[in-house]
């Protein structure tokens, strides 16, 4: 796959990129060729899979910290067709550590912005509080920046992912 996965811009933005397609098969048909695939002893991608959730993880040699991870879910609709959702994202010890820096930036952002409203209400020094509010913005853009450097150095990785996703759908 040369093209990038979801080209439009209001993806570009996304750091967990999705998708969403409809088969013909059943769920259990689809899950039987990833069990079947993981099996052989070829296949070089990691993986679990949990009643109808297939997780893929890049290769042990090729890991590295941003590598992504896809997360596929097979659900059948109401016209009984298969429903399969992909969501492509970094593992979730790093998700879950990028959420909870996020989460502590917003709490001292807050903060720091009451406390330099308190001081300058009390006509108090309130220097260091209001460097802090501006500052804090600040370090939240260099995260998501950060989460875009990442998501771009995992991108090979992320194509390498959905090829053997649709290799292993087209059997």
């Amino acid at each position: 796959m040369n093209e990038p996965i979801h080209d439009n811009k209001i993806n570009r933005v996304l750091l967990k990129p999705r998708f969403k397609m409809e088969r013909e098969e059943s769920p259990d048909v689809i899950i039987d060729k990833f069990k079947d695939e993981f099996s052989t002893g070829t296949c070089a991608y990691c993986s679990k899979i949990i009643d109808h959730h297939i997780v893929i993880d890049v290769p042990k040699e090729e890991d590295h910290f941003w590598s992504p991870q896809l997360h596929i879910e097979v659900e059948k609709n109401e016209e009984n067709k298969t429903i399969v959702k992909g969501l492509f994202g970094p593992k979730p010890q790093v998700w879950t550590l990028f959420m909870f820096i996020h989460f502590a930036v917003a709490v001292a952002f807050m903060v720091f912005l009451v406390i330099a409203y308190t001081r300058w209400n009390l006509k108090r020094d309130y220097s260091f509080a209001l460097t802090m509010s501006i500052a804090l913005p600040i370090f939240w853009v260099i995260l998501y920046f950060l989460g875009q450097l990442g998501k771009k150095k995992g991108y090979r990785q992320m194509l390498e992912l959905d090829d053997f996703f649709k290799k292993v759908l087209s059997k």
